[in-house]
């Protein structure tokens, strides 16, 4: 009985060992090189994100106009950085979309401003309730 039992914990200790040469290699669902290749397209997106935004709040005009409301241009800075990658791309392209509203003179300057501090806030407003 002893024996058996050794030889029963023998086999399975044996199948656990080495179950890729025995029952074959599996494939994966997704290849090892899929992965990576998304992973840096969502890194090269974020990337893209940050840096529109960033573009976006730090001309001088931007920061002067946080300064007058009172909204401190470092803290919001900090902030783009912990935002998720949805809610970067959201206001990266509502930002992109005024600049562009502003480049084809279907908004003013103030505008512009008005529109820039309002993602400010939104940025400190996402973080602060986390």
């Amino acid at each position: 009985m002893k024996q058996s039992v050794f030889a029963l914990a023998l086999a399975l200790g044996f199948l656990l060992i080495t179950p890729g040469k025995l029952m074959g290699e599996q494939n994966h669902v997704v290849s090892p090189l899929q992965i990576q290749k998304d992973v840096m397209a969502a890194s090269a997106a974020r990337q893209q994100n940050l840096q529109q935004l960033q573009d976006s709040l730090s001309s001088p005009q931007v920061e002067q106009a946080m300064r007058a409301a009172h909204i401190d241009s470092r803290q919001v800075t900090t902030a783009v950085n912990q935002l998720n990658n949805e809610e970067l791309a959201q206001l990266a392209a509502r930002s992109a979309a005024a600049q562009a509203d502003f480049a084809a003179g279907t908004m003013t300057n103030h505008d512009l401003l008005l529109i820039l501090i309002g993602v400010a806030a939104l940025i400190l407003i996402i973080v602060a309730v986390r």
